[in-house]
């Protein structure tokens, strides 16, 4: 008997030329600012036609509070936060309740699965959602401090100061109401916790902050949009204080960049699950 070795029958095995091929690398990331301005443009299109709405109802709602403590407050530093917590009330409305309830649905129906598998980095899907919804609250936010300072007998010659308010008080109340979204287990909480949010808005950032109880300006101090009610309010005098303006203004933006990092984290973390 004999042994055919086994380099003979190795070699006896005809080459077919087949050969495993190297999997195609994939394609690179997207960049930020691309990302940014596409998921910009796709939440913009997509809140256009949910969103504007309950724009209307943000903005009738503020103006109504105005209209019904006209007959409270007579002028001087009430009327002044009434228009100017009044004001950022639209921003409190649409990017920390609105935006809350969004990712809290988005989460629950599974939707970040979608962007999860999209070459795009997550802070351009946080960015790029927190400014569609803010931009929602320029025009309503505009005619509520207009009609604020025609019932307050308010001067505009500053209202220019709504330019640099908008944005920061916008970014800091857009992450926060992005975070809760994002970490509420459930949707209805998430619903819950941008409903709270909106409302300590309201009481906190509309009524005048020298008629509220010591603890109760300490919570005032806690929310980001007391810092754009202020910096708007002092705008109102007739030589503001541009200084404490632009601390104001200064703290919005510090908070922003802080809550739209937390919101950036939360996202990593839910879509990670």
């Amino acid at each position: 008997m004999s042994v055919v070795p086994a380099q003979a029958v190795a070699g006896a095995v005809p080459d077919t030329g087949a050969r495993t091929e190297e999997a195609a690398p994939l394609a690179p990331r997207a960049r930020l600012v691309p990302a940014l301005g596409a998921v910009y443009r796709a939440q913009l299109s997509r809140a256009r036609v949910a969103r504007i709405p309950l724009l209307f109802v943000a903005t009738f709602q503020s103006i109504g509070i105005m209209v019904l403590l006209r007959g409270v407050v007579d002028g001087g530093d009430p009327a002044r936060a009434v228009v100017s917590g009044s004001s950022v009330l639209v921003v409190a409305f649409v990017a920390l309740n609105l935006l809350a309830q969004y990712f809290g649905q988005l989460r629950a129906g599974g939707g970040l699965d979608h962007y999860a598998t999209l070459p795009v980095p997550p802070a351009a899907v946080v960015l790029g959602a927190a400014a569609a919804y803010a931009s929602f609250t320029v025009p309503g936010t505009v005619v509520t401090a207009v009609t604020g300072c025609v019932l307050f007998q308010l001067p505009m010659t500053h209202l220019w100061v709504l330019a640099a308010v908008l944005p920061l008080a916008g970014a800091a109340l857009a992450g926060l109401g992005a975070a809760l979204g994002l970490l509420a287990p459930r949707p209805e909480l998430a619903t819950l916790c941008g409903q709270l949010g909106m409302s300590a808005a309201l009481l906190l950032g509309v009524l005048p902050a020298g008629r509220m109880p010591e603890v109760i300006g300490w919570a005032r101090d806690l929310l980001p949009s007391t810092y754009g009610v202020e910096a708007l309010a002092r705008s109102f005098d007739p030589h503001p204080d541009w200084i404490a303006v632009g601390a104001d203004l200064g703290v919005c933006a510090a908070v922003g960049v802080l809550s739209l990092a937390v919101a950036t984290w939360a996202y990593r973390r839910a879509a990670a699950r």
